[in-house]
């Protein structure tokens, strides 16, 4: 081809193509992401997903200190032991007599630091023996015993709150062959115990309850 053929040829070529070359590039084409961009954005999002989820450990709040919930109280327990070593005692259940209730009330007040009551449950068929101090945990502790004509024996066990015991409305607790029903308030704490049935225990420490808690 010789150089005016192939002039002509590149004349002819501008001449066709030109109007397409400069056509605006359309708003479709800047829209279309190139396939790559959507699988490096997934990368993207898997590597950040990872990043945070190795430094949530870090970063995440320490829980909250739960401070240790106190034992059951020891309080009824106390109470029934005592029943049982005193209890079955057939010349010494107590230490100061009915006889001298109001000698025996004067020094168990004064040696506990409380102002004592002593429930009258004759109505209930139990007549006052009388009384006794008793070692703490953290001090005396004062113990009434009354007694049916069956010979069947009840005790009250009256002790200020120890750093175990916490305030409690009317329980019930079962040590052995001992059943218990305790309460206690911020001054003082109430046991009364005895072998008997629950229902008849229930109806007794009520009228405890009652007397002593106006």
């Amino acid at each position: 081809m010789s150089e005016h053929d192939d002039a002509q040829l590149k004349a002819l070529l501008k001449k066709h193509f030109d109007p397409v070359a400069t056509e605006p590039i359309p708003a479709r084409m800047y829209l279309r992401r190139p396939p790559w961009i959507g699988y490096a954005k997934a990368a993207m999002l898997i590597a950040v997903g990872i990043a945070i989820g190795l430094a949530i450990p870090v970063f995440r709040a320490a829980p909250p200190v739960v401070p240790p919930t106190a034992g059951p109280s020891t309080f009824p327990m106390r109470a029934a032991r005592a029943h049982l070593v005193y209890a079955p005692e057939v010349r010494h259940p107590v230490e100061v007599e009915a006889s001298q209730q109001e000698h025996l009330v004067k020094w168990l007040s004064k040696r506990l630091g409380l102002d004592l009551k002593v429930p009258l449950l004759t109505a209930e068929g139990f007549e006052l023996l009388g009384g006794r101090l008793l070692p703490g945990p953290d001090g005396p502790v004062a113990q009434f015993m009354y007694q049916e004509a069956g010979g069947k024996r009840l005790t009250l066990y009256v002790s200020k709150p120890n750093r175990t015991d916490t305030l409690t409305a009317f329980r019930f607790a079962q040590e052995g062959p001992v059943s218990v029903f305790y309460w206690m308030d911020r001054d003082c704490g109430y046991a009364l115990s005895g072998e008997l049935d629950r229902p008849t225990l229930t109806r007794i420490a009520t009228t405890v309850y009652k007397q002593l808690e106006p």
